[in-house]
């Protein structure tokens, strides 16, 4: 949403079959790339995988399941804008500064049954384009007072299954719906940068964990969202 306004793209003036389709791909993309790059810590967690990983899972999972299918389609009309996309890269910005500064005292093993309902509230949050579901849940788990690290694997570990589903829902919507002729090509195209940039900077992102502070990432989405409100005010 926001490059193609920063850009002067007409791209809102696309067929919305045609943007649909177009954000299918992007998030498959992606997805994809995200399974691979955390293959190991996937595998692990599977292979430790127990009946109270699958409670905290589902109740982790429901908020964001269940406001996806009441609320989609009017986040869709009237949130999906440059300026409360801005804004919302600005609030979470906030708060993810916020949440750093909690006290590091739990580790993820001492997850607990209210704790996934709370991030999963704080996942729900991020059907909001611009909030983030991996940075509003880490966000939660740091004010959950979980150490740094520990909060980045919980974040990552609820989060992967609704990106998975999400492609996976709207793959199925696609399959349907069949994709536009021509415009195969642009798909993949966009699919496989999507790919492409997502497992380049997972690189990134471990040595920002490496660091231990959420302050870059309040960064760099407080000075995006900035800039995207100055664009979208011309």
């Amino acid at each position: 949403m926001l490059v193609p306004s920063m850009l002067g793209w007409h791209y809102r003036d696309l067929d919305p079959d045609l943007r649909k389709s177009f954000e299918v791909a992007l998030h498959a993309g992606g997805a994809l790339a995200l399974l691979i790059g955390l293959r190991r810590e996937v595998a692990s967690y599977v292979r430790s995988f127990g009946l109270d990983n699958l409670v905290n899972l589902a109740l982790s999972f429901a908020p964001a399941a269940l406001a996806a299918l009441a609320f989609e389609d009017p986040i869709e009309r009237r949130l999906s804008q440059p300026r409360p996309v801005a804004v919302a890269l600005i609030a979470g910005a906030v708060a993810m500064a916020a949440a750093d500064g909690f006290p590091e005292e739990r580790a993820r093993e001492d997850a607990t049954l209210a704790d996934a309902v709370a991030i999963g509230l704080a996942q729900a949050c991020a059907l909001m384009p611009g909030v983030s579901r991996n940075g509003a849940t880490l966000s939660a788990a740091r004010v959950l007072r979980f150490r740094r690290p520990d909060a980045n694997v919980i974040s990552r570990q609820i989060a992967l299954p609704v990106i998975m589903g999400a492609a996976v829902l709207k793959g199925v919507r696609l399959t349907r719906r069949g994709i536009p002729a021509g415009f195969a090509t642009g798909m993949l195209a966009g699919a496989g940068a999507a790919f492409a940039s997502t497992l380049a900077s997972m690189r990134l992102i471990e040595m920002l964990e490496r660091s231990r502070s959420l302050l870059p990432y309040a960064g760099y989405r407080a000075a995006l969202g900035a800039l995207a409100l100055a664009r979208s005010a011309r």
